[in-house]
């Protein structure tokens, strides 16, 4: 079996070893139609757009994404053409509720936001939305659940309007897949009209796609003083993105939310146990980020501790000071792990 494989994908090269006779690592912006003609499965990053100019006429029967978005694919061609796919739901959220927690304890130490007497609209309550409301939860803030999807089926009682959510809020926190139409659409969810409702002149802070926010409406709400800060991990355009945003941002990173090495780990076990549940493969193979460097947090502060294993304005400043490098900010983004990997006081 043949596999192809974004470069920048870690801790898989010894395990795919057990499952493929040949390997091929490619940077995710390289795939080509005579690259993919011969093989049997890929494996990508969202830099890869999986449609029909790259794969019509190759044998590729499998793609994996090791994301939780999958909106790189092309899933009717794929369905068209009998090619399976899969995403990792999940991989990630553990990551991007660290960046969330994270951005709340700066929030609270740089804005001095007492943050037991504010309010936070999640918009998106699946497996990251979710544990983003536990972790604002447990910091004392109120919470309000928007999701659509989960509300039809579940009934309203758990969950508030966008409409509320733009006038009862002090931070609102977008967590949504990319739907550019359709009943859940949510490409340029947040628009002029959407700014034009806030009410509390909240925090807005985007980790999901940057397509959800329409750029332009957001820097006219920056400009006319609708929002108080911003924080942003996902462009519209990248990585050509907004320099004029970034400038503006408290917090702008070059969409690395989501990659902890924990997070990376499990997308890259998911991706593989799925290719071999397809192929039918029985392979033996573990998958374990690397540990900490100093795993025991000398601090009393807990809140402390925290921002020493992950501190979001790190990132933030690499961007702004060199914002043509937010593809290699990506690509070579440091060893982080998540708080489980420590002894907290």
């Amino acid at each position: 079996m043949k596999i192809i494989i974004d470069d920048k994908i870690p801790y898989i090269r010894d395990a795919v070893t057990k499952i493929a006779e040949q390997v091929i690592y490619v940077a995710g912006k390289d795939f080509t139609p005579e690259l993919v003609r011969d093989a049997d499965a890929l494996i990508i990053r969202t830099r890869t757009h999986c449609n029909r100019e790259l794969l019509a006429g190759s044998r590729v029967k499998f793609i994996a994404t090791a994301t939780i978005g999958y909106d790189h694919i092309d899933t009717d061609y794929c369905r068209q053409a009998g090619i399976e796919w899969t995403n990792a739901p999940g991989c990630n959220s553990g990551s991007v509720a660290q960046y969330i927690q994270s951005t709340l304890l700066l929030l609270q130490s740089m804005r001095l936001k007492n943050l037991s007497k504010l309010s936070i609209g999640i918009v998106g309550v699946g497996n990251v939305g979710s544990k983003v409301a536990k972790i604002a939860q447990e910091l004392g803030i109120k919470v309000l659940l928007n999701d659509l999807p989960r509300e039809e089926k579940e009934g309203s009682g758990n969950f508030s309007s966008l409409k509320r959510i733009a006038e009862e809020c002090d931070i609102i926190s977008f967590h949504v897949p990319l739907y550019r139409d359709g009943k859940y659409k949510t490409f340029h969810l947040a628009d002029t009209d959407f700014f034009k409702s806030l009410r509390r002149k909240p925090i807005i802070i985007n980790t999901s796609r940057g397509e959800v926010i329409k750029t332009e409406a957001l820097l006219a709400a920056i400009d006319q003083e609708l929002i108080s800060d911003v924080v942003i991990d996902v462009w519209e355009h990248e990585p050509d993105i907004n320099r004029d945003l970034l400038k503006k941002a408290f917090i702008g990173t070059p969409h690395i939310a989501g990659y902890s090495a924990d997070g990376k780990a499990n997308a890259t076990r998911m991706s593989l146990e799925a290719i071999c549940r397809f192929f039918n493969i029985e392979a033996t193979y573990s998958i374990n980020p690397p540990e900490p460097t100093s795993p025991i947090i000398n601090t009393k502060s807990r809140e402390d501790a925290l921002l020493q294993i992950y501190n979001p304005l790190e990132d933030s400043e690499r961007l702004k000071s060199n914002p043509e490098l937010f593809e290699t900010l990506r690509g070579d983004y440091p060893l982080r792990r998540e708080a489980n990997a420590y002894k907290l006081p």
